[in-house]
């Protein structure tokens, strides 16, 4: 192609970036909107967790197992997100969100109908397959839809659903628990008698089923190139997605394994509520009744006051803002992600736990935020599915980890144990790399023009 050729869609592409982003009531309908499947899609990823020991009960299962149904979700979630974010980068994203929900609240409503562990397992995927469509989507709109100064806070409310979907679950599924174990089993049309956590699966899977369908009446924001830096990428090819990473492999891996550590942790979690039964006694109703509260008052609340400093700290030209909140996180959560299992009382374990809480909230909410820094805009849709892909996959390891030392090294009674490894395991690798990846990062923000400005 000849300089005369290519001019006109240099300027073209110039003017489009160029071109206002919309309007913030526009944006921030979509980020609420969002924000709430996000909700529904965690309070179905959490809600088995607190569902452990019932299934455990009828299955005859061991924590090895439970172990690798709790990563069954997160195994597919990756997987499919490589798909998703090629097809998200494409495709009408508000109508992808919408097929997807409907699926993963399916496939919750399928997982209480499942006959033996094989069907849970498949079930499970399930939930993955559909929620691997939405933060890839959200993201991806995001970036279209604020410039980088003011991507923190809209970012953090919807990273905001992760404590808000998880207490939503601790609540919903304790008082359920309790309910339905006091009435007993519950008749359901069509589908016959139905256990507690059986009934339970049902009643958090179909709200999402029917708040699927607002997603295919709204609008999304016009795609916006990225010109700021062209001699970085060309395309917005799945290739040139890979080939970008490739050429940034220490900086994106260095930068992913923090989140990798914090998602190995969460999702290890899973198996709080069985270590506070055998360890101190708590119910599985009395630990998801407090530990819904404690999510609801600690995590949302936390998220914005780091998205918002983000975006202040952007404004005023840090290039690595979000990677240094990321990283103070880091430090607040390994730690006090295994003092607790060392406490004698469940009081003292589980206010050590809110602080680990509020680490968990920093990384999570700052993650992508620092991802998109360092990420063209034309490519977003694949490096977040590919991000997605990473950690769900490395922090897979983490509900995995405690399930074979629980069975084969401590003891089922010395969970805890189990869960206070996990931590110190996952988190030798960045705490190695944070220097060369800090360097890095700085770089190519300011390579890719992605500061305020």
């Amino acid at each position: 192609m000849t300089a005369e050729a290519a001019a006109p869609t240099e300027v073209e592409a110039a003017a489009e970036t160029a071109r206002p982003y919309p309007s913030a009531a526009a944006g921030w309908l979509l980020v609420v909107f969002l924000t709430v499947g996000y909700i529904f899609s965690f309070v179905d990823r959490y809600i088995l967790g607190l569902l452990i020991e019932p299934i455990k009960a009828e299955f005859g299962l061991s924590d090895r197992s439970i172990g690798w149904l709790l990563s069954a979700f997160t195994w597919v979630y990756g997987f499919v997100g490589i798909f998703m974010g090629w097809l998200i980068d494409r495709g009408r994203r508000t109508w992808i969100v919408a097929i997807g929900m409907a699926l993963w609240s399916a496939a919750t409503i399928a997982t209480g109908m499942a006959k033996n562990f094989v069907q849970l397992f498949a079930a499970r995927m399930g939930v993955g397959v559909g929620e691997a469509t939405l933060s890839p989507a959200t993201f991806s709109i995001i970036g279209d839809s604020f410039p980088p100064e003011k991507r923190g806070k809209p970012i953090a409310f919807y990273s905001s659903a992760l404590p808000i979907g998880a207490g939503l679950a601790s609540l919903l599924s304790g008082a359920v628990i309790a309910w339905t174990a006091a009435s007993g089993s519950q008749s359901v049309p069509f589908l016959g008698e139905l256990s507690p956590w059986r009934f339970t699966l049902l009643v958090v899977g179909l709200p999402g089923l029917v708040f699927s369908a607002v997603f295919f009446f709204m609008r999304e924001p016009a795609r916006r190139p990225n010109v700021a830096a062209p001699d970085v990428i060309s395309g917005n090819g799945f290739g040139d997605a890979l080939r970008y990473i490739r050429d940034n492999f220490a900086l994106y891996f260095g930068f992913v394994m923090v989140v990798c550590c914090m998602t190995a942790i969460a999702y290890s979690q899973g198996f709080l509520a069985p270590t506070f039964e055998r360890t101190w006694g708590w119910s599985p109703q009395l630990y998801a009744t407090v530990n819904g509260i404690a999510l609801l008052l600690i995590g949302p609340l936390n998220m914005m006051i780091m998205g918002t400093i983000s975006d202040k700290w952007t404004a005023k030209g840090v290039p690595d803002a979000a990677l240094k909140l990321m990283y103070i996180g880091f430090f607040i959560m390994v730690p006090t992600a295994a003092i607790p299992m060392f406490m004698p009382t469940a009081e003292l374990a589980f206010a050590v736990l809110c602080i680990n809480t509020i680490g968990i909230g920093i990384v999570s909410a700052i993650g992508v935020t620092a991802l998109l820094v360092i990420t063209p805009a034309q490519i977003r849709g694949q490096v977040v599915a590919l991000y997605y892909l990473a950690i769900s996959w490395f922090g897979s390891l983490g509900p995995i980890v405690v399930g074979e030392l629980s069975s084969a090294v401590f003891g089922e009674q010395d969970l805890r144990y189990a869960v206070a490894a996990v931590p110190f395991i996952f988190a030798i690798v960045p705490l190695a790399m944070m220097q060369l990846t800090k360097r890095r990062y700085i770089v190519q923000a300011e390579r890719l023009g992605q500061t305020a400005g």
